[in-house]
């Protein structure tokens, strides 16, 4: 079975919108084993949309479009679906009752547009939206299918993973899955990570290895296209239980795990706390540690002292320190990272200072310059780091590298 998507809204042709839709639905049609030969985006446009709609149905089996079918006069996907398929739009009662109950759980009145989205093409099988309004339509014209889904990543998401994936897995003729792995890397470079998987990475079909960089880490990605689940996992694990042999402790996870999350076990594993003070990441550090669940088992204290008066009054670091070395340095991350341990009761305090741009540089210390410091009660470090790149990559790769520093203790 080959599959076409097409993604319908002039906000993702103007850039408005990331369009993160077609990346989902490739990597759900691949691990189905649906093969994916071309994605196309057209705008609010019902000729156009007619255009890319016949295309596509020359070439491929199922049609998936995203978006256009809300209540307002540029939502032309369910009438330029009735105009190509020849049926007429008729009231569908279930869609009508769902619509009615979204409003009056909200405890609103329902907008009279709303009704537009309650026709849809005779004989079509509408999807329930569990989370909005827009209903998913499956429609199945001259051998092929048609399967609209509403724009909303939210919307869109659930409704594909429960309802229309389970169809087009029973439809598929394919004997064939594809499954994959992420590896995730830190502290070292994509360069280096090649090097060391190289021979991994020229890997043929049906399994394969890629390499791809992100801020701070870097990925590896294993796929592996077999006849069932069980015998594209053995392949997968053979080849994960070599990466992990040369890489060792370079990796902190697989697929969606966080370096925070992966921290965040450690500290729990070893019943330790951890209390953070913060200057040029801005609380961003601790927003990260924070956003994994069950945190507070081990996050104990944040501290954003952006200023010398704060690092002075509040943290209790030496007026002369800040003076002779500055608030950049390794003394101050030192201070910060100690005195913020000894503020909290923790047996984890980390410091981080730096200079995070575009401006604040000078001859002696430039932009990216940021110093991150570790104390526990048996070690004290500091390390110096360069970044580059936008404010915002620089805080980043500042926390990345703190998470790390952390989790290393531990090996």
């Amino acid at each position: 079975m080959t599959a076409e998507i097409i993604s319908i809204g002039t906000e993702l042709l103007l850039g408005h919108i990331v369009n993160t839709n077609t990346a989902f639905l490739s990597r759900k049609l691949a691990e189905a084993g649906i093969d994916l030969f071309n994605t196309s985006v057209v705008g609010d446009n019902s000729k156009r949309l007619a255009c890319a709609l016949n295309l596509a149905l020359t070439r491929a089996d199922v049609i998936i479009t995203t978006g256009g079918l809300g209540p307002t006069v540029d939502d032309i996907t369910i009438e330029t679906i009735a105009d190509l398929t020849g049926k007429p739009l008729v009231q569908n009662k279930m869609v009508r009752k769902c619509l009615e109950n979204y409003f009056k759980f909200k405890r609103l009145k329902m907008p009279e547009t709303t009704m537009r989205q309650t026709y849809t093409p005779k004989g079509v099988r509408c999807v329930r939206n569990k989370v909005g309004t827009a209903p998913g339509l499956i429609a199945e014209w001259k051998n092929k299918v048609i399967i609209c889904l509403p724009g909303p990543p939210r919307e869109l998401e659930p409704m594909f993973s429960a309802d229309i994936l389970p169809f087009l897995k029973n439809r598929s003729k394919n004997s064939c899955v594809i499954k994959s792995r992420t590896i995730k890397i830190t502290g070292l470079p994509e360069s280096v990570v090649n090097n060391m998987v190289k021979g991994l990475l020229e890997m043929k079909p049906p399994t394969t290895v890629g390499i791809y960089s992100k801020p701070g880490q870097v990925e590896l990605k294993i796929m592996s296209k077999a006849g069932n689940e069980k015998t594209a996992a053995a392949a997968i694990g053979r080849i994960e239980k070599k990466i992990r042999a040369r890489l060792k402790n370079f990796i902190f996870g697989c697929d969606e795990q966080t370096l925070e999350g992966a921290l965040g076990n450690i500290l729990i594993k070893e019943k330790l706390t951890i209390a953070i003070a913060e200057s040029c990441t801005g609380g961003l550090l601790a927003d990260r540690i924070t956003d994994v669940s069950g945190s507070s088992k081990y996050f104990i204290m944040g501290l954003v002292a952006y200023s010398n008066v704060v690092k002075e009054n509040i943290l209790g670091i030496s007026g002369g320190i800040l003076k002779k070395n500055g608030a950049v340095s390794r003394e101050v991350a030192l201070e910060m990272a100690r005195r913020i341990k000894l503020l909290a009761g923790a047996d984890i305090g980390v410091g981080i200072t730096g200079i995070a741009g575009p401006g604040g540089g000078t001859n002696t210390k430039s932009v990216g310059l940021v110093y991150i410091s570790i104390v526990t009660k048996k070690k004290k470090m500091v390390k110096e780091l360069l970044f580059k790149g936008s404010r915002e990559e620089i805080k980043f790769q500042a926390t990345q590298v703190a998470l790390d520093l952390v989790r290393r203790l531990f090996y």
